[in-house]
């Protein structure tokens, strides 16, 4: 399982977000990659139905 298990929650693990007119860009929380490292996972993530980061 490995990283996947660290998917990152804002891009769902697919390392790309999309705006509202459907467009995609790198996600800025695991930078495309996917997932995030485990020393990451402390810090909770809030994200909306559409998986924008809640600040």
């Amino acid at each position: 399982m490995g990283s996947q298990q660290f998917a990152c929650k804002a891009c769902d693990g697919t390392g790309l977000l999309m705006d509202d007119n459907q467009w995609q860009y790198t996600c800025s929380i695991c930078h495309g990659d996917g997932y995030i490292a485990r020393m990451e996972t402390v810090e909770k993530l809030e994200v909306d139905e559409t998986n924008r980061v809640i600040e």
